[in-house]
């Protein structure tokens, strides 16, 4: 394999608009990783009219490649956000075959490092995500149906493990359950509880918005650091609108008008009404509780 893939990572080495180049093999424990193919290259470079740019390529009697042509702005945006879920799994298992200037060996280890900003980042966006699959399990657990809220219940212990993870300062692989289960048993516990419990699916699921419920609430302040140390940068209250056309929140923006009323329902952020050219209709407008920062 390598001597056949060698010319055509070589060629990409050859572009001063290179950074980098990352090579992982397959598991074959865990062909997802790959996206069932036998080898990833991962070629990240400065800049490119198209941002990712993909070639799949056979060889050696149906062996499969693919190579994944990145600018380092949608790079670093995935990794912010987790837009893309396995390259983080890509940048830290891959072994580095080209490296301009050790950006490659760097990234790597800002990825071990986890600086807390990204973090606060990753933290909201996981939560926000975790308050509105929550909430749609509640409300069709409440009108009575039970497969579907029990399927949004999996989704949000699915987003709650991934929080869990972020929270140890590690960030979320694919196989996440497997990172829970070492790092944050009880709420591995949880899952297993839910697709192995002995009570039938509604009582499971009771249990469950219960114990979700507290592991929500317990955690919202501190998950939501990121949006209200942006929310006090202005001493004035917030419009939505406004809120939701910074640049760092623009990450959340379509979960967050139901993780504001969540905020708001516990404290953590107050509401403040302006006055419009209507009859008694305000303006809704948010800022931070003086004791939610």
């Amino acid at each position: 394999m390598e001597n056949v893939l060698r010319p055509i990572y070589q060629e990409r080495a050859s572009h001063a608009n290179t950074l980098g180049i990352l090579k992982l093999q397959k598991n074959d424990s865990y062909l997802s990783v790959t996206d069932q193919f036998d080898c990833i290259l991962l070629v990240i470079v400065k800049e490119a009219q198209d941002p990712w740019y993909v070639k799949h390529y056979e060889f050696n009697d149906q062996q499969k490649a693919a190579m994944h042509i990145v600018s380092e702005s949608l790079l670093h945006e995935w990794i912010d956000t987790s837009g893309y879920r396995k390259i983080v799994e890509w940048l830290t298992k891959g072994s580095i075959i080209y490296d301009r200037n050790d950006y490659v060996a760097d990234l790597k280890m800002m990825l071990r490092d986890f600086p807390e900003q990204s973090r606060k980042l990753r933290k909201v966006i996981e939560f926000a995500k975790l308050v509105r699959s929550y909430r749609e399990c509640k409300e069709l657990f409440e009108i009575k149906h039970y497969l579907d809220a029990n399927s949004l219940m999996i989704r949000s212990l699915h987003y709650l493990a991934r929080l869990t993870v972020i929270e140890k300062g590690f960030h979320p692989e694919n196989m996440v359950w497997n990172q829970v289960q070492r790092i944050d048993p009880e709420v591995y516990k949880l899952y297993r509880e839910l697709i192995d419990g002995d009570e039938p699916v509604e009582k499971r699921i009771q249990l469950m918005i219960l114990a979700s419920d507290f592991a929500i609430h317990s955690r919202a302040e501190q998950s939501v650091k990121h949006l209200l140390d942006i929310m006090s940068e202005s001493n004035e209250p917030w419009t939505f609108g406004d809120l939701k056309l910074h640049p760092e929140v623009n990450h959340y923006a379509l979960d967050l008008s139901i993780l504001l009323e969540y905020l708001v329902e516990k404290g953590i952020v107050e509401t403040h009404l302006l006055e419009t050219k209507g009859k008694q209709v305000y303006h809704r407008c948010y800022h931070v509780a003086e004791n939610g920062d």
